[in-house]
């Protein structure tokens, strides 16, 4: 085999392949929510859809087990450095023998408990395979950091991952989407068929990536914006004039044809239209 530089993460070392699919090296543990992946062929792929949007030096991987994803990572042709955060101790030990590349960007523990801007002062992507029951917690700090995370690709249940990519006048379209999608561009990308999966979960997985777009800041009070957006939304059912009593709408805006709609009907830009109505600007 011919000799290929993988980039400044790997010292010309193609990704370790043999490392990938040794299963019972790391027990999966259930209330970790770990399900690893044992298709080398999707973990490239995913590997592959980090871009370098807007410039960035700095990728974390959340959970990255025993590196599937991690040795594409570190075999990119892009110039990023790649860091893992992990919070089981046996990932952990499983890592630091396999991927000596690695050493000092390990960073043990929970990703939910850390300070993104302590641990890094430049931008940033995440990638990984996110653990199903916090997916949207971890997109949710993301929201927190949108000035810092410049690219999100990451593998999450079927199901959450349509909802965040859906477009306004859709079933899946919900919270996390328009707060999401209020900062970045998002793609759903391909689906994961639980088999390939060790153990397999009950639920088919959905890659999806977002990117974050030109907006600094809306044009509204974003704290009152998310909660007009939850609002709207915990109570789907019902046409915004009446979803949105709790928050107490000025008599102004009482007869907007935006309250005669349903949440899951508009779009970023009509959310800020009617924060702003509901601020009576």
């Amino acid at each position: 085999m011919s000799e290929r530089s993988y980039g400044k993460n790997s010292k010309r070392t193609a990704p370790p392949r043999e490392h990938s699919v040794q299963k019972d090296l790391v027990r999966a543990k259930k209330h970790l929510g770990q399900h690893f992946l044992k298709d080398l062929s999707i973990a490239e792929r995913i590997a592959g859809l980090l871009s370098s949007h807007n410039g960035y030096k700095t990728v974390l991987e959340i959970g990255p087990g025993m590196g599937v994803l991690t040795q594409y990572l570190l075999a990119s042709d892009l110039p990023f450095t790649t860091h893992v955060i992990e919070i089981d101790t046996e990932s952990i030990a499983y890592l630091t023998a396999h991927f000596p590349m690695l050493r000092g960007r390990i960073l043990e523990g929970d990703f939910l408990r850390k300070n993104l801007s302590t641990l890094f002062q430049e931008p940033i992507a995440i990638i990984g395979n996110f653990p199903y029951n916090i997916s949207s917690q971890i997109l949710f700090k993301v929201l927190d950091h949108r000035q810092q995370v410049q690219e999100v690709v990451c593998m999450l249940q079927q199901e959450v991952a349509q909802r965040i990519a859906s477009p306004p006048g859709n079933k899946d379209y919900g919270i996390l989407s328009v707060l999401l999608q209020a900062y970045y561009d998002i793609t759903y990308e391909f689906t994961v068929d639980a088999s390939v999966f060790s153990p397999p979960p009950k639920v088919q997985s959905g890659v999806i990536r977002l990117r974050r777009n030109t907006v600094v800041a809306l044009p509204c009070d974003e704290k009152k914006f998310v909660q007009v957006v939850k609002q709207g939304f915990n109570n789907r059912r019902k046409t915004l004039r009446n979803a949105l009593k709790p928050l107490n709408p000025p008599e102004s805006m009482l007869s907007h044809p935006l309250l005669d709609k349903r949440a899951e009907q508009l779009g970023v830009a009509e959310f800020v239209q009617l924060t702003l109505l509901m601020n009576n600007e």
